[in-house]
């Protein structure tokens, strides 16, 4: 049970079902209600009806036994002022509802002027009343619920009380009942078609719901059998497919093949990465142990120095591969202030042909050792290809704090002027591992670049060779983007 509720398609079922009922509930409420107030109304019409004609026929003087009281069967009273029962349908057995239980007519008591107190309360009840001129019916009637049995039948009435003012016999009030079989037949009819016709609406939108959801869900479950291949298989070249409805589903698949372009992309560039680093880390291990084991076996033949810069180039791969590898785990750099002037002298310091111009006190925010880090890898590259000179310049540009690293080589093709900045390029293909690298230098200075918010691009140089710009934010601008 606890599997069925747990699918989208049986909650979206059993809410929409749940829904309908509630709306139907209310709405057949709504209606046995308005069904039930519009005949209660049209009872009272008819029972009014009547009674306002017997009461005319009082009013013109018509006796009792000729008033029209049988007329479609129904009861009817004629009550004097003293609540005695003077005319009634003929067939009345019984009646309930009108305040006089009496069925069988009574002669009229006649007031008696003597009595100073009677004349006292009927004073009291008469300004109770409606005050009628003789011969006039009264314009006000009351309205009450009550049954009665007329020739061995019962039903339940509506019964409308009507006064009428006559010349000789006083003030009369006529009690006239109108069935209520027709209004209980309509509402015991409508609420059994409501009974029988709500469950079996509810079925129909239950299966309709299903079937709907389950065509709405069918892309959604072949993009997860899809990826539940994909991660079985490790395939990550494979996509899940995509439906023509344009709708979120596709959207949900194209993201998905998105993700899994970009996942591929990222374990492909892993791998790439991981080769890579093998083949350069493979070049100065085995130069090593060469030269470790003729040193073992003729130490006199032990070539201290290539031993040592074997040593020194591994450690230094070995460190830019641990940066790129936080780098690549997204590790957030210091924020630390940092002023740039100062620190690309210091990396310049001891360099042969470098020179430094600039402004004082140009500060960033971020990681010092990182940010010296870049300077380096830059001045190491422009010392590489320049033929005689390397001008640094840092300056301000608004907000942004600017780096350039300009040499007299040959420049940077434009073509090759993005590759240069991918892992292990190295677009001197004839130059030896020794002088040119692995090829990691340019990419570990934009990566920082990057992480700090700033950018590294290349240009022609104005004096020839290649000039490379970093831009970072100012240590201002920065603080104000953070908060």
């Amino acid at each position: 049970m606890s599997r069925l509720f747990g699918s989208v398609r049986a909650r979206a079922t059993l809410a929409a079902t749940l829904v309908v009922a509630v709306a139907l509930v209310a709405a057949g409420t709504a209606v046995l209600l308005s069904l039930r107030s519009n005949l209660l109304g049209e009872a009272g019409t008819q029972a009014e009806r009547s009674a306002r004609q017997v009461a005319t026929e009082l009013a013109v003087g018509t006796a009792y036994a000729d008033l029209s009281l049988d007329v479609d069967d129904r009861p009817v009273q004629v009550v004097d002022e003293d609540g005695v029962l003077v005319a009634a349908s003929e067939d009345l057995e019984r009646i309930s509802g009108t305040g006089v239980g009496a069925v069988k007519p009574q002669p009229s008591a006649s007031p008696s002027a003597a009595d100073g107190a009677d004349e006292d309360a009927d004073d009291e009840e008469d300004e109770a009343r409606e005050s009628l001129d003789p011969g006039e019916v009264g314009g006000r009637i009351t309205v009450s619920d009550g049954s009665a049995t007329i020739d061995g039948d019962t039903e339940d009435y509506r019964f409308a009380a009507v006064p009428v003012k006559t010349d000789d016999r006083g003030t009369l009030t006529v009690y006239a009942g109108a069935p209520l079989s027709a209004e209980h037949g309509a509402v015991n009819t409508a609420l059994t078609v409501m009974l029988i016709g709500f469950p079996l609406l509810l079925a129909v939108v239950a299966w309709v719901t299903w079937l709907v959801t389950r065509r709405a869900l069918r892309p959604v479950e072949g993009i997860r059998r899809e990826m539940a291949a994909i991660t079985a298989s490790e395939d990550l070249a494979r996509r899940v497919p995509v439906p023509g409805t344009h709708d979120e589903v596709a959207r949900l698949a194209t993201t998905t093949n998105e993700t899994l372009a970009a996942l591929e992309a990222s374990v492909e560039r892993q791998r790439g990465f991981v080769a890579d680093a093998s083949h350069e880390l493979r070049s100065p291990i085995a130069s090593l142990r060469t030269q470790l084991e003729v040193a073992a076996a003729h130490p006199e033949l032990l070539d201290l120095e290539g031993a040592v810069a074997d040593t020194v180039r591994l450690q230094r791969l070995a460190a830019d591969l641990l940066l790129l590898a936080r780098l690549d785990a997204g590790e957030r750099p210091a924020d630390a202030r940092i002023d740039l002037a100062a620190l690309a002298r210091e990396a310049a310091e001891g360099r042969a042909g470098v020179s430094v111009r600039g402004e004082d006190a140009v500060r960033v925010a971020g990681s010092r050792g990182q940010l010296g880090r870049v300077l380096a890898n830059l001045l190491d590259n422009a010392q590489r290809h320049a033929r005689s000179a390397v001008r640094v310049s840092v300056r301000r540009d608004g907000d942004t704090a600017v780096v350039a690293v300009a040499d007299d080589g040959e420049g940077v093709p434009a073509a090759d002027r993005e590759r240069i900045f991918e892992r292990f390029v190295r677009l001197d293909a004839a130059r030896s591992r020794d002088d040119g690298g692995a090829g990691l230098g340019l990419a570990i200075a934009r990566d920082v670049a990057v992480r700090h918010g700033g950018t590294l691009t290349v240009h022609d140089a104005p004096a020839g060779g290649a000039l490379f710009e970093l831009r970072l934010p100012g240590a201002r601008a920065r603080t104000a983007r953070d908060g």
